[in-house]
């Protein structure tokens, strides 16, 4: 009887192994995006500029089948895991003396997503003096390199900013054409600094500012070397 009883012992404890497993197994997400939408979208005015009401192109990112954020323009894949997009949300723009029950909803854009394929996981990037209306990024791999803006919005800076990294890589000021009674970003969007170009093997980004001189900078793991003429001289002549 109790030879009868020992394989029945182990199948339930095989059973309740593949259980174990199979409730330690992550979860598949579907991550997919909704169709395009256009919709109304204007720049808030800084001091010294108008609002500027231009189109701006949306879709809702879906994670199984569920709207998590919305989102505009191209994703970047990092890895074959990882993504980022930018996120685009809306703010409800009434006045305290309009009628609560009809919000006048506005878009407005936002940083950049971090999303995750296998955990379905979506994080916000803090991405240093990153200004949503202004700074037009570029990646490569896990860097993103963009022009900053100081929280008064006269400064301007050259930042090169990396996943998982608190601190730049790279922030050094960039030379900016000056405004009298105005702020740097009063300029239209894209005007003040041209979108920052990369170029591999080795790792280097070029920025350009408005009525400023290009500066390429070498990124080397978490180092970053500034690249002069003579640098580039004495690379062609190998």
């Amino acid at each position: 009887m109790v030879r009868m009883l020992q394989p029945c012992r182990r199948s339930a404890f095989v059973l309740l192994l593949l259980q174990a497993v199979a409730i330690a197994a992550p979860k598949p997400h579907i991550i997919t995006f909704g169709k395009w939408t256009t919709v109304p979208w204007t720049a808030e005015p800084g001091v010294g500029a108008e609002a500027r009401s231009v189109s701006l192109k949306v879709r809702p990112l879906l994670i199984d089948a569920r709207v998590k954020e919305f989102t505009f323009g191209p994703v970047h894949d990092v890895t074959d895991r990882l993504f980022v997009v930018r996120r685009a949300f809306r703010v409800n723009d009434n006045l305290p003396q309009e009628p609560a029950l009809s919000p006048h909803w506005q878009w407005q854009q936002a940083g950049w997503l971090l999303v995750d394929r296998l955990t379905g996981h979506v994080s916000s990037l803090n991405l240093p003096d990153f200004d949503a209306v202004y700074s037009a990024a570029t990646w490569y791999r896990d860097y993103v390199a963009y022009c900053g803006f100081s929280d008064d919005g006269r400064k301007l800076y050259a930042v090169v900013a990396q996943i998982n990294r608190r601190k730049p890589v790279l922030k050094k000021s960039l030379e900016s054409p000056p405004r009298e009674n105005s702020e740097v970003r009063d300029a239209a969007a894209g005007a003040t600094c041209a979108v920052p170009s990369w170029q591999r093997s080795p790792s280097r980004v070029t920025f350009e500012s408005t009525g400023g001189t290009k500066q390429t900078f070498a990124i080397r793991s978490h180092s970053v070397d500034l690249i002069t003429d003579e640098d580039e001289d004495a690379e062609a002549s190998k």
